[in-house]
């Protein structure tokens, strides 16, 4: 096998088993253990592959409650709201944005009594110019990554 479009390849495998074995990676792909042991490295190394984590069904753990946040912060707070939507265990995605809004954060919750709460304090910020704030009635899509395309 040639080496070309291999980093893709074994991306695309660990992306449909992410605890696959070297071994099996090597078999799959036709090349050798260490080629394959070599190349993950690599791509650990650069950062492209950041970790290995079990994909969590939140609903089926009580957090069926999505809200999507949209804020407008004053500028130059943009960096400590960021970061302390950030450090909010809830908040699963924290985007600056552009736009009518500059962050969009996206959190999991119980119950809405607890998003409701959760977001109150986060409006307390003076920093926080103006909300907007939506309920998901229905994940269509979340989470997902796709397969990287091969040239050819």
């Amino acid at each position: 096998m040639t080496y070309e479009n291999l980093d893709a390849k074994l991306v695309n495998a660990l992306l449909d088993n992410g605890d696959a074995s070297l071994r099996s990676l090597a078999e799959q792909l036709d090349v050798s253990v260490t080629t394959v042991s070599n190349h993950v490295s690599a791509l650990e190394e650069e950062g492209v592959i950041r970790g290995y984590t079990p994909k969590v069904d939140y609903d089926l753990l009580g957090y069926d409650v999505t809200a999507v946040l949209q804020l407008k912060v004053e500028g130059n707070a943009l960096p400590d709201i960021t970061e302390r939507l950030r450090s909010e265990k809830q908040m699963v995605s924290v985007y600056e944005v552009t736009g009518d809004y500059d962050v969009i954060a996206i959190g999991k919750f119980t119950d809405t009594d607890g998003m409701n709460d959760q977001i109150k304090r986060l409006l307390t910020d003076p920093d926080i110019k103006e909300s907007n704030t939506s309920v998901v009635l229905n994940s269509v899509c979340e989470n997902e990554q796709f397969a990287l395309e091969l040239s050819d």
